[in-house]
């Protein structure tokens, strides 16, 4: 059954919420049978499936495609839709945006940094919204830890309790130090979700490639349960050998023929 906002929301401190990136059909597939319990289509796709050097070449069209790939693969898990650089400049482009979103599959669509009016905004017009603070990729200028100084500290607290009073229904804590994180986490009424900010939140995200390791390198605070990488690199070397060799499609044809007989 698909979570609502009022599902996740009533989960706090109950249950931990498990949350991965998809961004095709296939793969939400299989992570909507896995049981995770939220889905984010983020604008990472720019950096890990489509080359882009940062999330701000990430564009409404492309968020779109991939929400609609996602939703046909996952029909029964909750789809964030992540809104992209500039998406959500002003409250009535971001209405916009987030509209394109919800009828592309979302049920709900994430914004980076305590624009509050922008949340209150999509908010009163029945936009279900995802905050997030700590790190921001849209607009950092670099990767590093957020929150390590009691100024930035307490920027982040503040940015915090303002995007909660705005009316997101949850917030993602992203590269901050994990005391901090169980600080917000337990001052705030809705459920955090945290990326690289320790286990004290309410749950956990993950980029799906980081999961897979599928790629070169992986940020610090993922983990890589399998290497995809080495095993699609054999893939398509054996099947350049056996192309080389003209064992392919040869022995694929004796398969069907002992197969059929």
């Amino acid at each position: 059954m698909k979570l609502l906002s009022s599902d996740l929301l009533a989960m706090k401190g109950a249950t931990p919420i498990s949350m991965l990136t998809a961004y095709t059909c296939p793969v939400a597939r299989c992570v909507e049978t896995a049981g995770v319990a939220v889905i984010l289509v983020g604008d990472t796709v720019g950096m890990v499936e489509m080359g882009f050097e940062s999330t701000r070449d990430v564009t409404m069209e492309h968020i779109e495609y991939h929400v609609g790939a996602v939703r046909r693969g996952a029909p029964n898990t909750h789809i964030i839709g992540d809104l992209p650089y500039q998406a959500d400049k002003d409250p009535d482009t971001a209405l916009v945006n987030a509209n394109r979103l919800i009828a592309a599959g979302a049920d709900s669509v994430k914004l980076e940094g305590a624009k509050v009016d922008v949340i209150r905004h999509l908010v009163s017009h029945g936009i279900p919204v995802v905050g997030h603070t700590g790190l921001t990729p849209q607009t950092a200028k670099s990767f590093k830890k957020v929150g390590n100084t009691s100024s930035e500290a307490e920027k982040v607290k503040q940015e915090a309790r303002k995007i909660q009073q705005a009316g997101a229904f949850m917030l993602v804590l992203e590269h901050i130090p994990h005391a901090l994180a169980g600080q917000i986490t337990q001052e705030l009424l809705i459920p955090t979700i945290g990326i690289g900010a320790g286990s004290e939140c309410d749950g956990q995200v993950l980029v799906i490639n980081d999961a897979l390791g599928l790629g070169v390198d992986w940020p610090p605070f993922s983990k890589q349960f399998v290497h995809i990488s080495e095993t699609i690199t054999k893939v398509a070397r054996d099947y350049r050998e056996e192309v080389e060799g003209k064992a392919f499609p040869r022995n694929l044809s004796q398969l069907i023929g002992a197969q059929g007989s």
